[in-house]
């Protein structure tokens, strides 16, 4: 029998998957690799209802913590100085008290109706003196 020009045999139509499999592994590799690195961070606020152990309050003779009450219209209360403080004096008191005592914390006591921007600068100037260790308590 003689070959017919232009006709192929049906054996040479194979299509190679070798590439197209390896792309997929290595895209999941890739996805694979980059969700384990993902890692969520939160913090979780638990309300007053939910939270059986509460801490105790902070105690206002305590020398060792630098004690931040900050007041319904937003007035800032130094270790329950009567005397309230200005902003602008927050940064050198923390400064102050912290030389006194290196291993000193701040914990910062909210009221319900206190502005949040308060406490941040709070937190702000505790982290500017240097303090790692800032706490809030819950508001009264």
């Amino acid at each position: 029998m003689k070959k017919i020009a232009g006709k192929k045999k049906s054996d040479d139509t194979k299509i190679d998957l070798t590439p197209m499999l390896d792309v997929v592994f290595i895209l999941l590799i890739f996805f694979v690799v980059t969700a384990t690195f993902l890692s969520e961070t939160a913090i979780s606020a638990a309300s007053s209802e939910n939270n059986e152990n509460q801490p105790p309050p902070p105690q206002e003779d305590d020398k060792k913590n630098i004690l931040f009450e900050i007041g319904s219209n937003n007035e800032i209360i130094l270790n329950g100085n009567p005397r309230p403080i200005i902003a602008t004096q927050i940064r050198s008191n923390i400064d102050q008290l912290k030389a006194e005592n290196p291993s000193a914390s701040v914990i910062i006591q909210p009221n319900r109706t206190s502005n949040v921007a308060t406490l941040v600068m709070i937190m702000d100037a505790a982290r500017q003196a240097g303090m790692a260790n800032i706490s809030i308590v819950e508001p009264r």
